[in-house]
């Protein structure tokens, strides 16, 4: 049962009566597409025996995909609104589920390093054209609830994350963390090719700005690389200076761009705009802080207590739960409470977790303040999802959820670089302080952007 999408929000008597199932399927598509960063990240230490990886091999079989993911999130919104949601979320499952059997076959690191590329190039589309039908799928509160559903899928799928890797890890071997996305990802292509909604394009021939998706892709992918290339090399040198500086000359030119091209790719003043742009910052801080939680959780327990991989995944058990709760929750409570004071008290969760491991870092201290932490970043991810795209309009949807997308992937890519940087001593040493810094710098930021998001997300719409 398909229906044509009007290109107007969904409203109580028109929305789709498929949404839930559909957001159901999307869900799990996009808890793949966070899974592959940290089910990934446990198998490590195997894939690099097995496959004689170099330590710059082993840092890049996790940057190359955050590196195609964030850098090509822009173009994949700009695509859905083109091209329409549908084909292109199609298209993504099934380049992202081609790459995924290609990197579990991969026997060189050429092999898999292009398998890791590809995968993250598909979800650069399927992540945005997804939520972007999420976006237009729902209306006021309901369209709350299932941002709490996704942000949730998301949030507690990199806990599960590790759990799952650890699992596969010690059981089939690490091919499998790639090979587990193929059948998954074959029965949810097949079921929303045949659930979702049939969409027209934006224009009879819908043209891209060639010019201007080259310009944001290459400055995306450039600063990404640079904070990447950061946590191995340090802030303060030159080549991370002059790769930041390149970075913002591309974002510039971009912006000129889109003021003077026929068909730009976005309304740039759709950044100003203070529910998009708080909302962007407080998902940049949200990942950031997450990444924080499982870089120092999983380093702890494997160097700093030498537990195993299944043993480490299990003890995230409790943070996946409570990042989901956090999210369900926040998704239920937003319309009520509002996002402002949500969103603060988000925060300061999250830095109330954060600090408990850091003034006493033992093995339980460490994993109730995760799981604290990880409710507090579950209900920051609704609140930032539904304050930048609550209110734009439907022909921006696919931008818009690019643009928090790519800066999931910024707040991803800086928060792992700089815990990293942090936590160098404990993460090569025998010391544990590296490890405590880690979590008390985690517990401040998480505390400044608690005083920021007061300051700058809107307080709620008066009623009409």
């Amino acid at each position: 049962m398909t229906q044509e999408v009007r290109g107007t929000q969904a409203q109580a008597g028109t929305a789709h009566p498929l949404r839930w199932r559909i957001l159901g399927f999307l869900g799990v598509a996009q808890l793949m597409l966070i899974l592959d960063v940290t089910v990934v990240a446990i198998a490590l230490p195997h894939i690099e025996t097995d496959l004689g990886l170099s330590r710059q091999a082993v840092t890049w079989t996790v940057s190359a995909y955050t590196l195609a993911f964030g850098g090509l999130m822009l173009l994949g919104g700009r695509a859905a609104d083109l091209l329409g949601a549908k084909r292109v979320v199609l298209a993504g499952l099934l380049v992202f589920t081609a790459a995924s059997l290609t990197a579990g076959l991969a026997d060189s690191a050429g092999v898999l390093l292009g398998g890791r590329i590809a995968q993250g190039a598909g979800a650069a589309l399927l992540s945005p054209s997804a939520l972007s039908l999420v976006v237009s799928m729902f209306d006021g509160d309901e369209r709350n609830k299932a941002l709490g559903v996704w942000s949730s899928l998301g949030g507690g799928g990199a806990a599960l994350g590790v759990l799952l890797g650890g699992l596969l890890t010690a059981g089939p071997g690490w091919p499998w963390v790639f090979f587990v996305n193929v059948p998954i990802g074959l029965v949810i292509l097949v079921a929303l090719a045949r659930m979702l909604p049939r969409q027209h394009a934006a224009a009879p021939r819908p043209r891209l700005d060639v010019l201007g998706a080259v310009l944001i892709t290459a400055s995306s992918s450039v600063l990404i690389y640079a904070v990447n290339r950061a946590g191995d090399h340090g802030w303060a040198t030159a080549a991370t200076g002059g790769l930041v500086l390149a970075a913002a000359a591309g974002y510039l030119a971009f912006a000129v761009r889109q003021k003077t091209a026929a068909s730009p790719m976005m309304d740039v003043d759709l950044l100003v705009r203070r529910p998009v742009a708080t909302g962007t910052f407080l998902i940049a801080m949200a990942t950031a802080l997450m990444i924080a939680v499982f870089f120092l959780g999983t380093f702890y327990f494997q160097h700093g207590r030498d537990y195993g991989a299944l043993r480490t995944g299990l003890l995230f058990l409790p943070v996946a739960g409570a990042t989901m709760l956090g999210a369900n929750l926040t998704g239920r409570a937003i319309a009520r409470a509002g996002a402002r004071p949500l969103g603060v008290a988000g925060l300061l969760t999250t830095a109330a977790g954060m600090a408990l491991p850091a003034l006493s870092i033992r093995p339980a201290t460490v994993v109730i303040g995760i799981a604290i932490a990880g409710a507090g970043t579950g209900a920051v991810f609704v609140v930032a999802s539904a304050t930048a795209l609550g209110q734009v309009a439907p022909h921006e949807s696919g931008i818009a959820s690019g643009i928090v997308s790519t800066f999931h992937e910024f707040g991803a890519s800086i928060g792992a670089a700089v815990i990293s940087s942090v936590a160098a001593a404990s993460i090569v040493g025998d010391t544990l302080s590296g490890f405590t810094d880690g979590f008390g710098l985690a517990a401040v930021a998480a505390a400044v952007a608690a005083l920021a998001a007061a300051v700058l997300t809107p307080g709620r719409p008066k009623a009409s």
